[in-house]
């Protein structure tokens, strides 16, 4: 018996050795879909492997900070992590097309312009050691302010949160004050005036109780932008076989839970915003004329700087 006991224990310390522990640093919250989404990725993983990959969640940028989550994935300071990924567009073009003012404004648009990024966002990431598992698409971003905007001439001057740089020049070329703001520091941003607007999606408005501090929310669908999941490569060539194919399974399966979730997100919400007492208005023509000559201004500017790699992409999602 004694014999039998020392075998099934070091059975056991075998198998708890070879299970490997994975900390995902997230920049959302837990209420947001796309942090639940991922939750649910790493449950799949979990059951997929027996419990021999466990991801565990670190979010809201409780871990690591919003902008230092993809250098940290690079660095193997953590495994996994997920961003936003026209973060990255002061590296190379190509990765903030998403973002580019009025490029892609539906779902099947954004399925498209994905498409056409995917292949090119690898390999960029891929010289630095990353490759990217599942990308999902918040909702298309609308305008949130304190009374009713019904040019581009309305928002000059106005205080203007910004997450990127491409809405960065978006807001400046509106005539407005772009203020560098993290979704988790939105409420308190407007608390102090540090903002007094901003373009997000209505999801990030519920999130961040939005009729605390603004009146009027217009569905402009500025852009589509989207978050991805990374993983560094020489940890991922690391795991066996059987459980590199169930972590790009359940990264399938997320990618494409993430967008229907994304799709019902955008209806939900905007109706939460309502019932809390924001004024939800379609935009006026002159208003959507005016911006969206903006994003014209903007995507030759565009043209003008883009490498091969995001000409490349541009080029595919147009054909």
């Amino acid at each position: 018996m004694k014999h039998a006991f020392g075998f099934l224990a070091a059975m056991t310390l075998a198998g708890a050795a070879s299970a490997q522990n994975w900390d995902m640093p997230t920049p959302y919250g837990d209420s947001t879909f796309h942090t639940q989404n991922i939750m649910q990725f790493a449950d799949d993983v979990r059951a997929a492997t027996d419990g021999g990959l466990d991801i565990t969640i670190h979010s809201a940028g409780s871990l690591i900070p919003h902008a230092e989550i993809k250098n940290a994935v690079r660095s193997r300071q953590v495994p996994i992590g997920e961003f936003f990924l026209s973060q990255l567009s002061n590296e190379d073009l190509a990765y903030g097309l998403d973002s580019q003012p009025f490029l892609a404004t539906s779902y099947e648009e954004a399925q498209a312009l994905w498409a056409a990024q995917k292949p090119v966002i690898a390999e960029l990431l891929a010289e630095q050691g990353l490759m990217p598992l599942f990308s999902v698409a918040w909702p298309a971003q609308g305008l949130y302010t304190n009374g009713e905007i019904e040019t581009v001439d309305d928002l000059n001057g106005l205080r203007f949160r910004a997450y990127n740089a491409v809405l960065e020049e978006f807001t400046a070329k509106a005539g407005a004050a772009p203020v560098q703001v993290e979704a988790s520091d939105i409420p308190q941003a407007f608390s102090t005036g540090q903002v007094e607007a901003m373009i997000t999606s209505p999801s990030t408005g519920v999130n961040s109780t939005a009729w605390d501090f603004v009146s009027h929310y217009s569905p402009i669908n500025a852009w589509i932008p989207k978050n991805i999941v990374v993983v560094n490569q020489r940890v991922f060539d690391r795991l066996d076989p059987a459980t590199q194919e169930a972590v790009m399974e359940a990264a399938a399966t997320a990618e494409t839970r993430g967008w229907e979730m994304s799709a019902a997100e955008a209806e939900q919400q905007t109706v939460a915003l309502a019932e809390n007492g924001i004024t939800v208005y379609e935009p006026s023509a002159a208003l959507l004329d005016g911006l969206k000559s903006i994003g014209g201004e903007m995507l030759e500017s565009w043209k003008a700087e883009a490498s091969d790699a995001a000409l490349s992409v541009m080029s595919a999602y147009e054909n």
